[in-house]
């Protein structure tokens, strides 16, 4: 309690917030009972309310004269040190999502998410990298990062269905992420009313948004804005130019309804361009409306984008060793010929199926001729699959048209056969991008009940047709005459070699090399991934391998009918089990499911959509591949189908050997004189017996292989491609290096963790070596975690924990929680750690450093400061774009200096028998530490320190800012001449009588004013944005350093022998320029950074890797007994335990010596409360070994 009259300006008040402790700025009295308090927060705000005479009772002066009483508990104030460090991860770890999540990214990962995606400030951003090149991984890297720096609460996902779960998967397994996936019931199940607003993490199918206006509304409501939204397969979002119009599709609707809904905007796709500029810049208008603003005219636009995407092509992708990647890959075409039966078969069905193509077209019913045709392309597949396909898909067929022509019978409905079951043009678009299982239930219900028969009559005569095709499908079948398997098993006997094969028939043998292109080398142990296109052909080739390879095991199948568990179980057992060599899939497996274990890949069936091609190679060359991929396509000989992808295969071959492996890429892009391969494959099957139409095919797909055509396919791909050169990656490599042996994942969180969750009367116990078991979870924290929780809950109990990533899920073991930043559990602990002792940093402690001699006390002060634009956050408050936490030390003279990385954990609190504060600030070495201190540390801060922190933020800010303000005012201003210009002609015709029917002159000069309001509007916020001021630092805390020496002087104790003493600056400084030279002699390339305190004393390069080793130098006398390790120290030896080195220099003469190298020097961690320990150097000695 303390009276209104000891509330002066620069005094310390408690009582003011729950929390912290607050400084008084200014106070103005009103009369005798009341004042007006202005103050300031611990971080930095300035507030002020009313005090009257009853609120003395809850406020208290806890400072009157000098500023820092230094009167906390030491071993308490290191734990709330640390919990504010932790708070703040991300300033002390620069890839913190990579050391919290459970991967392990690339060198063009690491650059798109630190180089080009996190500076961005707000994103609005494409990212193009080629297909397999991890796009998902640097999404997740992205939003973990995001949530740690508090720019993110709430998160969008949208993708096409068939990729949902697959993204649920992702973001949760590796980055603990708990995302929901919307559903219609979710919709209608939730409490508000909108499951938007009750989701913060949500993943939606891109035509669910797209095609359902009540769920669009949702997403507009006022309170529903979005922090990021993320589009994968974000081409799908494209509008295009026909006619002179803009044909705006739903999914672009969307696209411009989501980029108005979100301050960070990423969109995804491995093909953003479709070779029309214009079409392009629609696209990327869905990032900047203004910078894209019209239809792009060449020569009168620009079309410079390289600052809002990013591209990179496999072929340029590299590992941190500086190799390619992506290994080559390679496709054969094996033909094979058809016997009697079969070509008989394919005439008939073909026939049949021409014939009602052409009787859909005579419907005049667009609509149900589209669905009638969708079904034929069905049919005629199956045909080309299998003989038990094209049987079993006539059976069902003729069954269900049987049973409606009994219904119809039955009703007595006339002559007339209505429609069953009809597809609109968007549902079979949106067909490409459904789940493989909706994909195979509507194939099912499109091929077994679409007819083009109108009447009962011509019903009965379908009928009749397919009983005689049923009849000789069956004859094939039951004939065992299937030339397709023959080619394949003699495949499989040629991979798996012949002692893998039992019963292995005299078969044909089909050469399946390509020109000089050496085949696979044999083994019993590779492993195949083969596609078929349908569920009966992939049970028929399951039981005819499993035959043939003479073992149940070695055969397993993934389809659309399985269940997610059931899918990644198979995905599992194919990566890993041995016994497993050939994987039998439906394009389930196209869809987010990586096979890279498997180089070798059969198309038993040739998908209609060379997209789908692309995506199946995909599946097995993509990150993690070390082998060169194999393909095989089975093409039938003297099939109209056949013959058009005979053609298109020999001509992608022969692409391939003149442009590389990235023609798959363009595989997808590719146009047949403006049609798609489905197009070309119908006019085959339909009109393939005239011989110009053959020609006219075959013409088309050898246009559209000429290298020249792909070789602007591949440059309009590479767009602003980015390239990853060697010394790039050597550059990356070292900055992940160091931050690596500086990251706060694993050691420095579990030691803080176990102690705190101990202090807050938590219980836990060690389970496995590295693995801990939770028995009790106290109320507080699970309380606090209701309180401010957003994502998963805290529970009562963990059976298992785990800090380090590799720990997880180890083989054989149960599964274990990840405790990193962002965890609940570790969120909880830091927040009430801080809430409860927050005020200890400003009332700052004694600590003592015992690697000093000397007797001169330092002050060590933490040190906060932003950086804000002149926008605003919802909250009307600046945003801040940057931050820093600094510590700054000041010693008696004045002098101070930057220290890295928790330098509070090497010095140890004060002993009971030690001197206490009051005694130590009475000593005249303690005189310097007064009021002004303070201010001293934040001139320094304001004239040294903010200044750079401003030029590093500011320089590349204004830099994006101008490219995007001078292509916006350039972009603008054009259209606005061009429609000004565009009234003026429009008047003229207008007084003429010549009005336009389409537009007015009005409406042309509305549209200029709409653009210049626009583009002043644009201009006003750019330069917000431009308006980068520095926040005044804030001292969050402050701990007063005494040396050993001054504590033993005061203590009385004779100090240790110079001999036996922690290394002199004068023996650590030789120790270092020695080693430092043996570095230079092995080759290194070595700096000093001892001044840096970083736990290491040399950074020395390996030339041309960028690889680093960091060494640790500990000179001695020769009579020394012990080296002294301090903490920080010990844990960057964890950290990088393959390259961190205990340089051990004996002395026994200042110019006589010794040297000896350690790795791997320290056995165990030590705990939370341990500052520093004292290690035998005998022993040391012993165990190191010539320096290398």
């Amino acid at each position: 309690m303390s009276r209104l009259e000891e509330i002066t300006p620069n005094t310390t008040l408690r009582g003011i917030l729950p929390d912290a402790l607050v400084t008084v700025v200014a106070v103005q009295w009103y009369g005798s009972e009341a004042l007006e308090l202005t103050y300031k927060t611990p971080t930095g705000k300035v507030a002020n309310e009313l005090l009257y005479r009853h609120d003395e009772a809850r406020v208290e002066v806890t400072e009157r004269g000098r500023p820092w009483s230094f009167d906390g508990d030491g071993a308490l104030f290191r734990l709330v040190s640390e919990a504010q460090r932790i708070r703040l991860a991300y300033l002390f770890d620069p890839v913190l999502a990579v050391h919290t999540s459970l991967v392990e990214p690339l060198p063009h990962q690491i650059t798109a998410v630190y180089e080009c995606m996190l500076p961005r400030q707000p994103l609005r951003f494409l990212l193009a990298d080629d297909p397999g090149s991890g796009k998902t991984i640097m999404a997740g890297l992205l939003i973990k990062e995001l949530l740690a720096r508090g720019d993110l609460q709430r998160c969008l996902v949208v993708c096409p269905g068939s990729l949902v779960e697959q993204w649920q998967d992702e973001l949760y397994r590796r980055f603990h992420l708990p995302f929901e996936i919307l559903t219609n019931d979710k919709l209608e199940a939730t409490r508000t009313g909108n499951w938007f607003l009750e989701t913060p993490l949500a993943i939606a199918r891109l035509d669910k948004l797209a095609r359902d206006e009540s769920v669009q509304a949702k997403l507009q409501a006022p309170d529903c804005r979005w922090d990021l939204i993320v589009c994968d397969e974000a081409h799908k979002m494209s509008a295009t130019f026909f006619g002179g119009e803009i044909k705006y599709t739903k999914r672009y609707r969307l696209g411009q309804l989501l980029s108005g809904l979100t301050r960070h905007f990423l969109l995804m796709t491995a093909t953003p361009h479709n070779g029309k500029e214009e079409d392009f810049q629609l696209f990327m208008a869905l990032l900047d409306g203004d910078r894209f603003e019209g239809r792009f005219r060449d020569g009168v636009h620009t079309a410079d984008v390289s600052d809002l995407m990013r591209r990179m092509v496999k072929e340029s992708l590299l590992k941190f060793d500086g190799t390619p990647l992506f290994p080559e890959r390679i496709a054969y075409t094996v033909p094979y010929k058809l016997s009697d039966a079969e070509a008989r078969l394919y005439r008939e069905v073909t026939n049949y199926v021409r014939e009602e193509f052409n009787r859909a077209e005579a419907l005049q019913d667009e609509k149900r001729a589209g669905t009638v045709g969708f079904a034929l392309t069905i049919l005629q597949r199956r045909l080309a699959s299998s003989p038990e396909a094209i049987y079993q898909s006539l059976r069902r067929r003729r069954e269900r048209l049987e049973s409606r022509l009994r219904e119809l019978e039955l009703l007595q409905r006339g002559n007339v056969v209505p429609p069953s079951v009809e597809l609109s043009p968007d549902d079979l678009e949106d067909l490409e991008d459904a789940p493989d299982n909706e994909v195979e239930s509507t194939e099912a219900e499109i091929l077994d009940q679409a007819t083009a028969a109108r009447t009962i009559v011509e019903l009965r005569a379908e009928i009749t047709t397919l009983k005689r095709l049923e009849a000789l499908a069956l004859e094939v079948r039951r004939s065992g005459e299937d030339r397709k398997w023959r080619e394949l098993a003699s495949l499989l006997g040629e991979i798996f070699t012949p002692a893998a094969i039992a019963n292995r028939a005299a078969e044909e043998r089909a050469p399946y090399t390509a020109g000089t292109t050496p085949r696979p080398v044999s083994s019993p142990r590779q492993k195949l991934v083969l596609f078929t296109e349908h569920r009966d052909t992939l049970t028929y080739l399951e039981q005819r391998i499993t035959t043939l390879l003479g073992r149940r095991e070695a055969v397993v199948c993934i389809h659309g009918g399985l269940g997610r568990e059931e899918r990644l179980r198979i995905q599992e057992s194919f990566q890993h089990d041995p016994e497993v060599q050939v994987l039998l899939a439906t394009d389930a497996a196209g869809e987010g499911i990586n096979l890279q274990r498997a180089h070798l890949m059969v198309n038993y069936d040739l998908p209609w959509n060379p997209n789908r091609l692309e995506q199946r190679f995909g599946r097995i060359h993509r990150i993690g591949q070390t082998e060169v991929c194999h393909l095989w396509n089975l093409v039938a000989d003297e099939t109209r189908e056949g013959d058009v992808y005979r053609t298109l295969l020999a001509k992608l071959e022969q692409a391939r050997q003149a442009l590389g492996g990235q023609v798959f890429d363009v595989l997808g892009r590719v146009q047949f004189e403006g049609q798609s391969l489905r197009e070309l494959l119908v006019q085959a099957i339909r009109y393939g017996e005239q011989p110009e139409v053959r020609a006219r095919l075959t013409q088309a797909v050898e246009r559209a292989f000429d290298p020249t055509q792909l070789q602007d396919l591949l440059e309009e791909r590479a767009l602003v491609r980015d390239v990853m050169d060697t010394t790039r990656v050597c550059r990356i490599r070292e900055e992940m290096e160091r931050a690596e042996a500086r990251r706060l994942q694993p050691h420095y969180i579990a030691a803080f963790f176990l102690e705190a969750f101990q202090r807050l009367g938590g219980t836990v116990r060690q389970r496995e070596p590295r693995r801990y078991e939770i028995t009790h979870v106290p109320a507080p924290i699970r309380q606090r975690d209701q309180l401010i929780g957003v994502r998963e809950p805290v529970v009562t109990r963990y059976e298992r924990i785990t800090f380090e990533k590799d720990l997880v899920a180890p083989l054989g073991q149960p599964p274990a929680a990840f405790i990193c930043p962002g965890h609940p559990l570790l969120d909880a602990t830091l927040d009430l750690i801080l809430e409860r002792h927050r005020d200890l940093l400003r009332r700052g402690t004694v600590l003592v450093d015992e690697n000093d001699a000397g007797v001169h006390p330092r002050v060590l002060f933490y040190l906060e400061h932003a950086l804000q634009d002149a926008s605003c956050t919802g909250k009307d408050e600046r945003r801040v774009i940057s931050r820093r936490m600094l510590y700054v030390e000041l010693d008696a003279a004045g002098k101070a200096r930057i220290l890295h990385y928790a330098p509070y954990l090497d010095y140890r609190p004060l002993g009971e028998d030690e001197p206490d504060v009051a005694l130590l600030l009475a000593r005249p070495e303690c005189a310097w530490i007064t009021r002004e201190l303070e201010q001293q540390a934040l001139a320094y801060a304001i004239t040294r320190l903010v200044p750079e922190h401003l030029a590093e933020v500011r320089n590349p800010r204004l830099e994006l800012l101008a490219r995007t303000e001078a292509a916006v005012k350039e972009r603008l201003t054009k259209e606005i001449i061009y429609w000004d210009h565009r009234a003026e002609e429009l008047k003229a015709q207008e007084q003429a009588g010549r009005p336009n029917a389409r537009l007015n002159s009005q409406e042309a000069r509305k549209r200029a004013d709409s653009l210049q309001a626009r583009l002043e509007k644009r201009m006003a916020e750019l330069q917000l944005e431009r308006q980068i001021t520095p926040l005044p630092p804030v001292v969050l805390g402050g701990v007063l350093v005494i040396p050993l020496g001054l504590l033993e002087r005061l203590t009385g104790k004779a100090p240790q022998s110079p001999a036996a003493r922690v290394d002199t600056q004068a023996v650590a400084a030789r120790a270092r320029a020695i080693v430092m030279d043996i570095e230079k002699d092995l080759g290194y390339e070595p700096v000093d950074r001892e001044f840096e305190h970083l736990g290491y004393d040399v950074e020395s390069r390996v030339p041309g890797t960028g690889r680093l080793r960091f060494i640790e130098v500990k000179g001695r006398a020769l009579e020394a007994d012990t080296v002294t390790v301090t903490r920080n120290e010990i844990l960057t030896s964890f950290n990088k335990p393959e390259d961190f080195v205990l340089a051990l220099v004996r002395f026994e003469t200042p110019d006589v010596y010794q040297v000896r190298y350690l790795k791997r020097p320290f056995q165990r961690e030590p705990d939370f409360g341990v500052t520093s320990v004292n290690y035998d150097f005998a022993e040391l000695w012993a165990r190191a070994g010539e320096p290398g």
